[in-house]
């Protein structure tokens, strides 16, 4: 058993239809080279997960998925500095995520947010420099992708005090209906990750069953949060297709119909067409 919990889960048949995971963090699974990442995309693509979106957490890793994504067509990045490095927010690193921030094949802005279950960095940081990321998405004109762990009512104060950019997505979203239903007011985009799958997270899966279609992404999170029936193993973009079937389930629509859904909501929220085109 322990050596199947270090195993990745099978890469499943593939969708009936593509989608994007919407975060992942395509260095944490160990991808450093363009062969890497073109393995892990193949994968992906055998089932179903065609394009994806690299998340950075410190400024190495901002560095590195911008690169990323001008590897491979199928990789997009969104930089910034995860709240719980906050501590050290000081020019120079506000300088080299706005230089990054201005990159065509970065989409969004995130992850950035509020994180109260860590105490890695002080709260007034935190806030700081969510408000300060908050600028810059409106600046650079792109979505802002949000991390809120235990800080709902506070990530909402911060985005209805400093007005919300055009575009916001709850990455791995968190929060139960009464949550869902004031982002939803709000405009914003909920992203389920493999925790929607959990059989235990009732209010989060009564969310995920009631979010409107246009408003809802799938991603992985990967490698973390590895969707059921795989919880505990290292997780990958191709594991998108679990959750997104089990949310299907959930919401009793057809996997294809659900999958092309969240593919336009991801194609419009981060412009993802345009590049192609460009």
């Amino acid at each position: 058993m322990s050596k199947r919990r270090g195993e990745r889960p099978p890469v499943p048949e593939p969708l009936p239809a593509p989608v994007v995971d919407a975060h992942t963090h395509l260095d944490a699974c160990g991808a450093k080279t363009p062969q890497d990442v073109r393995e892990v995309l193949d994968r992906a693509n055998a089932a179903g997960v065609d394009r994806v979106v690299t998340v950075a957490d410190d400024l190495d890793s901002a560095r590195w998925a911008a690169e990323a994504a001008t590897w491979d067509e199928r990789v997009f990045a969104a930089v910034a500095l995860h709240p719980t490095r906050t501590s050290d927010f000081g020019d120079d690193v506000r300088a080299e995520l706005t230089r990054l921030a201005g990159l065509p094949r970065v989409v969004a802005i995130g992850e950035t947010g509020l994180d109260y279950y860590w105490d890695y960095a002080p709260r007034d940081a935190q806030h700081e420099a969510f408000r300060w990321h908050v600028d810059l998405a409106k600046r650079v004109r792109k979505p802002l992708m949000i991390h809120d762990r235990d800080a709902h009512d506070d990530v909402l104060a911060v985005l209805d005090s400093e007005g919300a950019p055009d575009e916001v997505v709850f990455h791995c979203f968190s929060g139960d209906l009464a949550f869902a239903r004031a982002c939803v007011e709000r405009g914003f985009v909920l992203s389920f990750a493999g925790t929607a799958t959990f059989r235990n997270a009732h209010a989060l899966r009564e969310a995920a069953r009631w979010v409107p279609g246009d408003q809802l992404l799938v991603e992985t999170d990967a490698p973390f949060l590895t969707p059921h029936p795989f919880r505990g193993r290292p997780n990958e973009p191709y594991c998108a297709a679990y959750t997104l079937r089990d949310i299907a389930t959930l919401r009793e629509e057809d996997p294809a119909d659900l999958a092309t859904m969240i593919t336009r909501t991801a194609e419009r929220i981060f412009g993802l067409r345009d590049l192609a085109e460009s």
